[in-house]
């Protein structure tokens, strides 16, 4: 891609904007009105994702046999079963307060058995999944923000957990990985 290659369309920017819209809304009304601020660095992932998508939509079934691309496709599509794995199981198990965020119970069975953050391992097998499609300057830099944000709101995220259930949050992250079960 040329420099020029990374201007958005008309269209894109609306979608930009708009999707920029219901990212904050979202991050207010699910986190920060909670006093939970994981949902700072999470606007970032969410709004990297976003505009690295817009950036990359033209490049996604271009050369589609290349080796960059099956791998792409392999972190998109891993991204929905953790995704919806997790909601599911958090839905069933965590007995909700006000959102879906707030349990009022810890969810620590099924996928969550391995890892605490499948959600946000998805974001980043999302994230990850879209830089593979076109790599180039902009989109590193996108992607090591993404990266970085994600693993603040995990951090974060646990010192919150850590104040809401305690010891019982404290052996579980002893029992779990971040992300991928087994490795990290």
């Amino acid at each position: 891609m040329t420099t020029n290659d990374h201007q958005m369309t008309i269209t894109q920017l609306i979608i930009l904007t708009a999707g920029t819209i219901f990212i904050i809304l979202f991050s207010w009304f699910v986190s920060l009105r909670e006093k939970r601020y994981h949902g700072i660095p999470r606007f970032f992932v969410f709004e990297g994702i976003l505009i690295s998508g817009l950036l990359q939509a033209d490049v996604w079934f271009k050369d589609p046999f290349s080796v960059l691309q099956i791998i792409s496709w392999i972190l998109l599509l891993s991204s929905i079963p953790y995704a919806a794995g997790a909601l599911i199981l958090f839905h069933r198990h965590g007995e909700h307060g006000r959102n879906f965020e707030n349990t009022t119970k810890l969810v620590t069975n099924g996928l969550y058995k391995y890892i605490r953050h499948p959600m946000y391992a998805a974001l980043l097998f999302l994230a990850w999944g879209i830089f593979l499609k076109d790599i180039n300057i902009v989109s590193i830099i996108i992607i090591i923000i993404v990266t970085i944000a994600v693993f603040i709101t995990c951090k974060i995220e646990e010192g919150e957990m850590i104040r809401k259930f305690g010891d019982e949050y404290k052996e579980y992250m002893q029992k779990t990985r971040l992300w991928i079960p087994l490795i990290i």
